[in-house]
């Protein structure tokens, strides 16, 4: 197939749409739902992603995408007990290691994924298809489906679940185009391979980096390398924790994504993680009940009259000394960044979410204060000397 015909574009009026090849056929496969402009453009992204992510780590990998940037991004890491309860892991899943990883992706972030486009390296497995079916999604794209994953998907959103099988052989033109006001814009593509070598230079005093910061520096850069810019990516453990996209000013993204990662952390609280919910409350109201519970709007979700409408009893404040003293336990934490650090400022801010190894650009004017700063903290910083712009 060389042509599909879209509802439409971007937004209702924007009509004709489509989506086409210039030379062979389409590199997939529609096996159920009608996909939409920004489905397909959450697919092309996120699958990008995931492949570039297996290839560099050797592991199983999974992201949830949402209006063409990842909410979050994660390699197959086996789940303990606490982050099965964060995100809402049923007894009656059998984890494989890439439903731990897409598990791991969709739970940095939950209130963004909801309604994501799911990417995965792997098949999609029972395992897989069980834990999306019990989740507000649009879609998913991966390069095979068990059949038992098939049947389950294909039951989802009264059946139209959005399912495309793409071909992992796949390998895009060199060249890539796109049109804005009517204005052809080319480049080549951004192809570069994100590596181990790539962190060697380590311009801190500190140069101690452990197998797993490297690891956990590379999904984040490899993130990064397709969300749309200023962007930075707080990962632990395998796993993105928070993402921050489409910044103008680069410490305005180590806010927002420091503040995803906070939450992240939070939840994993034991008064968040033992919050009395209603039987039956569906998994994205607890989200926001969760999410509005460790905010400073607490009172939205706990003052009489609310409540009552999400728990069997009211719970208790998670104070603001209380989160201070836990976000203290938050250490070993990996930061990329998709360009450099103009100021030291960014640091600053990335240790109060306990960041300790960096990956950025470099070449600021002010690298000398960034590199200052990170060693008052003693962090470990190398500069990769690539930009990962995205647009």
């Amino acid at each position: 197939m060389k042509e599909i015909e879209l509802k439409y574009g971007c937004n209702p009026n924007q009509k004709p749409a489509r989506v086409y090849t210039k030379k062979g056929d389409l590199p997939i496969t529609v096996l159920n739902g009608t996909p939409g402009y920004i489905n397909l453009l959450d697919a092309f992204n996120s699958y990008q992603l995931v492949k570039e992510l297996k290839e560099a780590t050797g592991l199983a990998s999974a992201a949830s995408f949402k209006h063409v940037s990842p909410a979050g991004a994660a390699v197959g890491m086996p789940l303990d007990e606490k982050l099965k309860k964060m995100y809402f892991v049923d007894d009656d899943i059998d984890l494989t290691d890439i439903s731990s990883a897409y598990i791991r992706a969709r739970g940095a972030d939950r209130m963004s994924s909801y309604g994501d486009f799911a990417a995965l390296s792997d098949e999609c497995d029972k395992a897989t298809a069980m834990y999306l079916s019990k989740e507000v999604s649009d879609g998913i794209i991966a390069p095979s489906y068990s059949r038992e994953a098939l049947e389950i998907l294909k039951k989802k959103k009264k059946g139209n679940y959005l399912v495309i099988q793409i071909d992992e052989n796949y390998e895009p033109q060199k060249i890539e185009t796109k049109e804005v006001f009517g204005v052809t814009f080319e480049q080549g593509r951004n192809d570069i391979k994100i590596n181990e070598e790539m962190l060697k230079n380590i311009v801190t005093k500190n140069k101690d980096m452990s197998e797993n910061a490297k690891r956990d520096l590379i999904i984040s850069l490899i993130t990064l390398k397709y969300t749309q810019s200023n962007s930075v990516c707080y990962v632990k453990d395998g796993q993105a924790i928070g993402i921050g996209a489409g910044q103008q000013s680069r410490i305005h993204c180590t806010r927002l994504a420091g503040n995803k990662a906070d939450t992240w952390f939070l939840r994993s609280h034991d008064k968040v993680l033992n919050l009395p919910f209603k039987e039956g409350i569906r998994r994205a109201d607890r989200d926001n009940a969760i999410d509005v519970y460790i905010s400073e709007e607490h009172d939205d979700v706990l003052r009489d009259g609310s409540w009552e409408n999400v728990f069997t009893k009211k719970p208790e404040v998670l104070t603001s000394e209380e989160k201070k003293a836990y976000l203290k336990e938050m250490k070993d934490v990996s930061l990329g960044s998709d360009a450099f650090f103009p100021f030291g400022d960014n640091i600053e801010r990335a240790f109060k979410s306990g960041v300790k190894y960096i990956a950025e650009a470099g070449g600021s004017i002010r690298d000398d204060n960034v590199i200052e700063t990170c060693d008052k903290y003693d962090l470990v910083m190398s500069f990769i000397g690539t930009r990962l712009f995205h647009h």
